[in-house]
C-alpha cells in the first residue's frame, strides 16, 4: 500500500490505497518511518510524497483509529522521520489533506496541490489531540491566528486558500502535478548530497 520508486537520487513515495481515500493504517505509517531511515542511508537528494487516486490522504484508517491508531505515537515518529531528512521533501498533494496525514505534509519542505483539493484538520471536532510537532509547524507556515482558525476553528480550507495563507506553495493541475514537483527537485537532483543537506541544515537554524 506504499510504493517507492527510486531513480538518480530522486525517491517518490505514493500512498497506494485509493479504495479507502489513502486512509492510513499502523502498518503504512511504519513503513514510511523505514523508507524515510532507508532515505537517509541511501543519500537521496530528493524525496516526493504522493498519492494514488484523486485524494492524498483521508487521515487515519477508520476500523484502526477507533482501536487507538488515532493517538498513537507513530504519527509523531513518521512526521519527525520526514522532518529530519537531510534531502529536499516536497509533498505533492494530488487531492485532499485531512486529519493525521496533515502531519506528514507540514514536515515536508514544500507542498504542491491540485486545484480540487482540500485541507482540513478536526482534531477539535472528533476529540482529539493534533500531533504534537504539527502546531508548531502550522504556526510557521500560516501564522498564529490561522493556525488556530484550522485547528480549534475546524476551518475547511480550498485550494486558492491554502496558497495565500501559506499552507501550500504552488498550484498544479493534476496531469502537472508530478510535474510541477519535478521543476521544483532539478536543483536539489543536480547537487551533491551533501551540498542539499548543508543548505537545508543552514535553513533549519536560521
Amino acid at each position: 500500500m506504499i510504493d517507492v520508486k527510486r531513480e538518480n537520487g530522486a525517491w517518490t513515495v505514493t500512498l497506494s490505497r485509493p479504495e479507502k481515500a489513502n486512509s492510513l493504517t499502523r502498518d503504512m505509517l511504519t513503513r514510511l518511518a523505514d523508507i524515510a531511515a532507508g532515505a537517509v542511508e541511501s543519500q537521496a537528494r530528493v524525496l516526493v510524497l504522493t498519492g494514488a487516486g484523486k485524494v492524498f490522504s483521508a487521515g487515519a484508517d477508520l476500523g484502526e483509529a477507533r482501536a487507538g491508531l488515532a493517538q498513537d505515537g507513530i504519527w509523531e515518529e513518521v512526521s519527525a522521520a520526514i522532518a529530519a531528512l537531510p534531502c529536499l521533501t516536497i509533498a505533492a498533494l494530488n487531492g485532499t489533506l485531512a486529519g493525521g496525514a496533515f502531519g506528514m505534509a507540514l514536515a515536508c519542505d514544500l507542498r504542491v496541490a491540485v486545484p480540487e483539493a482540500r485541507f482540513f484538520y478536526p482534531v477539535m471536532k472528533l476529540g482529539f489531540l493534533p500531533q504534537p510537532s504539527d502546531p508548531a509547524r502550522l504556526t510557521a507556515l500560516v501564522g498564529p491566528a490561522r493556525a488556530r482558525m484550522i485547528l480549534m476553528a475546524g476551518a475547511r480550507l480550498e485550494t486558492e486558500e491554502a496558497l495565500a495563507w501559506g499552507l501550500i506553495d504552488r498550484i498544479a493541475p493534476p496531469d502537472g502535478l508530478m510535474a510541477t514537483a519535478a521543476a521544483l527537485a532539478a536543483d536539489a537532483l543536480a547537487a551533491d548530497a551533501s551540498h542539499v543537506a548543508a543548505i537545508k541544515a543552514m535553513l533549519r537554524s536560521s
